[in-house]
């Protein structure tokens, strides 16, 4: 199962039910549920779901604990917006980059800065992340498929055009908030492939 990082739709959390080690999810979606059935996956700000029920507008998902712990799903609430996008279809385009759905880490927003049209965006890094990203290469920040432009130890920045700051979560998130990233997994299968490799990136 993969996705392009290309959101499809901004959803809206109905609810958060917590049970004893995890959460029922239940989300407003209208377009992605046109087609939705349990069973199917669904990237819900970069991290895949399976889809327990669908009720008109609305579908639900169970996100277990380790999930919520390792992942900024556990801080959604009643009318939060995620980023929303069905897996890939073999017929499809890939518009973005190959995104599994499975978080690497959290990092938060550190600053804004306008631009012109666009914003440049700096992210913390965690240090166990920092090999597998470069400039011009590929992150998914809360599902969204993006280039990196500069990189240090703890931190790098990206660019978000109009369409990203009009169709994602990323255009309303502001310093201090938490944000899903997934490196680039092609980066993580060459150190596994190069003499005494052991990719350090646990994706959940």
């Amino acid at each position: 199962m993969v996705f392009t990082g290309i959101v499809e739709e901004l959803g809206e959390v109905v609810a958060v039910e917590p049970r004893d080690d995890w959460a029922l999810l239940t989300l407003r979606s209208p377009m992605v549920v046109q087609d939705a059935k349990p069973g199917d996956s669904v990237a819900v700000n970069g991290v895949c779901l399976t889809v327990v029920d669908v009720a008109g507008e609305l579908f639900s998902a169970d996100v277990v604990k380790e999930t919520l712990s390792r992942s900024s799903l556990g801080e959604l609430v009643p009318g939060s917006s995620v980023n929303l996008e069905r897996p890939l279809r073999f017929d499809g385009r890939l518009g973005g980059h190959l995104v599994q759905g499975h978080v690497d880490g959290t990092g938060r927003i550190l600053s804004r800065e306008q631009g012109g049209q666009w914003e440049v965006v700096r992210i913390s890094l965690p240090a166990e992340l920092a090999r597998y990203v470069v400039p011009k290469g590929s992150v998914a920040v809360d599902g969204v498929s993006l280039t990196v432009v500069d990189v240090d130890d703890d931190a790098f920045t990206v660019s978000l055009i109009p369409a990203t700051l009009r169709l994602t979560v990323l255009g309303s998130k502001a310093p201090g908030e938490l944000v899903n990233l997934e490196v680039d997994v092609i980066a993580k299968y060459v150190e596994r492939l190069l003499p005494g490799g052991e990719p350090r990136g646990a994706g959940r």
